[in-house]
């Protein structure tokens, strides 16, 4: 694993090896840590899935974290929790694809522990680091604020439903479907780019349903929030059709996604918008709204607005999770 990561460089002082990592903060920005855990069965199928598309998972989950505070990742440390069935092989090929990603966004990996466990587990720390005038909260919302969002919704979970039966669909929808679900791309560029931006006032990323995620950033403002449009990813609509489902449910209740979604002042969001869709080739899409009334509403075309339940995965629930569904 130490010939894999690179040799502690920049702010890293001591890598892999020792008790503990060391770095060197800036003294100019405000550093941020996030850890997230992956677990066979829950978040991934390991018999489904190849190692590296394991590791990628696992690292995009936690760097988008990052990226919804609109920081850049600096270090990562890796818990890797392995059965007695886990070969060298798959360990090294996991390993490496973390390194790769973590390394594509400017970060390294600094260490970690390796256990035996009794399924497949991986728990990555990430921090990074933002300046004191960037850092984004899911606190800042304000009623009125329009609710935007990266990138169009439910293909990861529309990959999962590939996984895991055969499906009918046309082959680009196939493999676009199976790639938002077992390499996902976190929104670090994009993160950063919109907390530049003073018109952006709260922002998290979209890692467990667009319902149950607007719900949770409109509550820690204090708001409400009615979703007006829902981004139905064209490889969703495709697979759920096929499944007999509903695309729409694919992009509110699907999760990990890992767009990001911001809420930003109601009279810049058409300039901020023609800004992104220059800067990064695709839209940011208005999809709702922050309101003064608690709750969270659906209002479709010409239609009045109605209570949405705030659905998607809890893990504090007593339900099958996603990938073993």
């Amino acid at each position: 694993m130490r010939a894999i990561v690179d040799a502690p460089h920049g702010r890293v002082r001591i890598g892999i090896g020792d008790d503990a990592a060391a770095w060197q903060p800036s003294r100019s920005h405000l550093s941020v840590i996030t850890t997230d855990a992956l677990v066979d069965g829950v978040h991934f199928l390991s018999e489904k899935m190849a190692a590296a598309a394991v590791g990628h998972r696992a690292m995009a989950s936690n760097l988008s974290d990052i990226a919804a505070m609109g920081a850049r990742p600096v270090l990562a440390t890796i818990a890797l929790g392995v059965t007695a069935a886990t070969t060298e092989e798959w360990i090294l090929s996991c390993y490496r694809t973390m390194n790769a990603l973590a390394s594509a966004h400017g970060a390294q990996i600094a260490g970690g522990d390796v256990t035996r466990a009794p399924s497949l587990l991986l728990s990555i720390t990430v921090v990074g680091e933002v300046s004191r005038t960037r850092l984004k909260r899911r606190d800042g919302g304000r009623p009125g604020d329009v609710l935007g969002v990266t990138g169009p919704l439910g293909a990861s979970r529309a990959g999962l439903e590939l996984l895991r039966h055969d499906r009918t669909v046309d082959a680009a929808a196939r493999a676009a479907a199976l790639r938002a679900f077992v390499a996902p791309q976190p929104r670090i560029r994009e993160g950063r780019w919109l907390a530049a931006s003073h018109h952006v006032h709260a922002m998290m990323d979209c890692s467990d349903g667009l319902a149950l995620d607007v719900s949770r950033l409109a509550r820690a403002g204090g708001c409400g929030a009615t979703i007006t449009d829902v981004p139905i990813a064209a490889e969703a609509a495709a697979v759920a059709a096929a499944a007999g489902a509903d695309g729409r449910a694919y992009a509110l209740e699907g999760g990990e996604d890992f767009e990001l979604i911001a809420a930003i002042a109601p009279r810049a969001f058409a300039h901020l918008a023609r800004r992104f869709a220059a800067r990064f080739g695709r839209p940011l899409r208005a999809v709702g709204r922050l309101d003064a009334e608690p709750g969270l509403r659906l209002q479709e075309s010409g239609e009045a607005p109605r209570d949405l339940a705030p659905g998607g995965w809890d893990h504090l629930q007593k339900e099958t999770p996603p990938a073993a569904r």
